[in-house]
């Protein structure tokens, strides 16, 4: 049944390839993206045993992954049917299949157990996501998009070499030559240690920058600037969580060898690195598609820190991945509407959205206040939680440059925010088609109604799966 995951998503682009209609084609993404979700409930609740040969397993980790992409891919399927609704005159049948392609590809870096398998898949995440960011067919659309396939390639490249290492260093050590997960996490410490070091270096880098941890990120604000709001969010939302899998799979083989509390130092500095660039840079933006970019590096330094600190922190790591994602989907949908209602990505145009877009400004503004840690939404938990983490494990320093980057990033953040949503409309607007209608707005509404409840109570079947995650990287019960 994990096949179909795989194969579901196919057969849905294909089909979406051969309707002729560009309104119709729209629908068939919320009914793939509902029945993947349907078979990922059912498999969470449910695992069935790896596949022959152990290359296809799900996992507590795979499915945390799964389980968040899934959600997020079928909310902005259901936008994406309005959203194309407003976009006729221009022919969607590759951003159709596109999406399902990556989903396919998506689902397939979290039930892969072999790490050749899974590198495969998270190129092809990438290799899907160009057209989806060219989807304006602009001179800035196409810039972003080589930006994006150069840097991430040249990531994905470096990762493969790091495989490579991995694999040549289970040969010196006379070993069997092997990428499964299991086998190398139970023999990581007989590794040879030379090949093994340089393998965890060109992995961290490699997975690194598809992250976009500083100063890895360049790519990022070119691409969420210049893609439509649903594809930000896919970006932001899912294949973030994909590359973050990928080094989580390092992660687990480095803990088991003896090299688990350097790799956890380098990824606690890339982590305040990341946060601190995001501070610097997300100040004064004046394209507010742009300031999200900077967000997303932040919160990627966030996870990463968690992983850094390890622990009890790796919990609240975890929990911060789920609720970035579902966030950074309120804040790329809602401000896509935004954008086509003011037909303009500047502050110096974009002024007064709560009273031209009365939801998908309350949207944008809510969800400003959850990404930025604000109570009672989610992500003020997991950050609370990491913060507590560190100077419970009496790492101040760390707490405090924490809580620093968040504020100042609060600031930033706020600067360009509130005008874009509580400012003055320009008399001189630009009049355009786009008004709040329920097909756009509901599907972000979906994920911010998520987000309010996990600030305030965490279903405990998502509690254990967390911990039973967390156990994977060596967290603390």
């Amino acid at each position: 049944m994990m096949w179909a995951l795989v194969l579901l998503p196919l057969f849905g682009a294909a089909l979406t390839w051969l309707v002729p209609d560009n309104r119709r084609r729209a629908w068939v993404l919320p009914v793939v993206s509902l029945a993947h979700l349907a078979i990922t409930a059912t498999l969470i609740a449910e695992a069935p045993a790896a596949s022959p040969g152990g290359w296809i397993l799900l996992d507590a980790l795979g499915k945390l992954v799964l389980a968040g992409n899934s959600i997020l891919f079928t909310v902005c399927s259901l936008y994406a049917v309005g959203y194309l609704a407003y976009r006729l005159k221009r022919p969607n049948r590759v951003l159709c299949a596109s999406l399902l392609v990556c989903l396919s590809a998506t689902s397939l870096v979290a039930i892969s157990h072999h790490l050749g398998l899974l590198w495969i898949a998270l190129e092809a995440t990438t290799l899907t996501m160009a057209p989806l960011i060219y989807f304006n067919h602009n001179a800035r659309s196409i810039e972003a998009t080589w930006k994006y396939l150069l840097i991430c390639s040249v990531g994905i490249a470096i990762a493969l070499l790091g495989l490579f290492f991995l694999a040549y260093s289970t040969i010196v050590a006379k070993q069997e030559v092997t990428l499964l997960l299991p086998t190398l996490i139970g023999n990581a410490a007989a590794l040879h240690p030379g090949w093994r070091h340089a393998a965890f270096i060109f992995l961290l880098v490699g997975f690194g920058s598809k992250m976009g941890l500083a100063p890895l990120h360049t790519w990022k604000p070119d691409a969420y600037g210049e893609a439509p709001g649903l594809v930000g969010a896919l970006l932001a939302g899912g294949l973030v969580n994909c590359a973050l899998l990928a080094l989580l799979r390092v992660y687990q083989i480095a803990v088991a060898s003896t090299e688990g509390a350097l790799f956890q130092q380098v990824l606690l500095v890339m982590g305040l690195v990341s946060m601190a660039f995001a501070a610097v840079f997300m100040a004064r933006q004046s394209d507010f598609k742009r300031m999200l970019a900077y967000s997303s590096v932040e919160h990627v330094g966030i996870i990463t820190v968690a992983l850094g600190l390890g622990k009890g922190a790796l919990f609240a790591g975890l929990l911060h991945m789920i609720n970035n994602s579902l966030t950074k989907g309120v804040l790329f949908l809602s401000c896509g509407n935004i954008h086509r209602a003011y037909n303009s990505k500047s502050t110096q145009f974009v002024r007064g959205a709560i009273r031209r877009t009365p939801w998908s400004g309350a949207l944008f503004m809510a969800a400003f206040l959850a990404i930025t840690g604000s109570p009672p939404f989610a992500p003020f938990v997991s950050e609370f939680l990491i913060v507590s983490s560190a100077f419970g494990q009496g790492n101040h320093v760390t707490g405090a440059l924490f809580l620093l980057f968040l504020a100042l990033i609060f600031i930033g953040m706020a600067s360009t925010v509130l005008p874009v949503v509580l400012g003055e409309v320009p008399k001189d607007l630009e009049r355009t088609r786009y008004r709040d209608a329920f097909p756009t707005v509901f599907p972000p509404l979906i994920l911010m109604g998520i987000v309010l409840v996990l600030g305030v109570w965490i279903p405990e079947p998502l509690r254990v799966l967390l911990h039973d995650a967390a156990a994977l990287l060596g967290g603390e019960a």
